[in-house]
């Protein structure tokens, strides 16, 4: 799976729609361990924005980047130890995003 780039726009309307979200994934000491790819692939096929709250990892942006592409998805942003995952859902797309 390969996540199309984002605009600016459509990662500041992602942004906007994702601050009134709770972290739904948890990435714990063991890092992102198959247990946690799988709910967060699961996660996103059914919300496609998602809020990841990672334990004090070593290198924030880096853990970011590996869930985004373990997963194909797009990171939206990093905020503290808090990431924001988008991956459309081909079937049945819930979020729509500006041009």
């Amino acid at each position: 799976m390969d996540a199309s780039p984002l605009t600016s726009r459509q990662r500041r309307h992602l942004k906007g729609l994702a601050q009134r979200l709770q972290p739904t994934v948890w990435v714990g000491e063991a890092g992102a361990s198959e247990g946690v790819l799988r709910a967060l692939d699961a996660a996103l096929r059914h919300h496609e924005l998602v809020k990841v709250r990672m334990r004090q990892p070593e290198d924030k942006k880096a853990m970011a980047a590996q869930l985004a592409a373990a997963t194909g998805a797009c990171l939206v942003g990093l905020v503290g130890h808090t990431a924001v995952l988008y991956r459309r859902n081909p079937d049945e797309p819930v979020i729509e995003l500006p041009a």
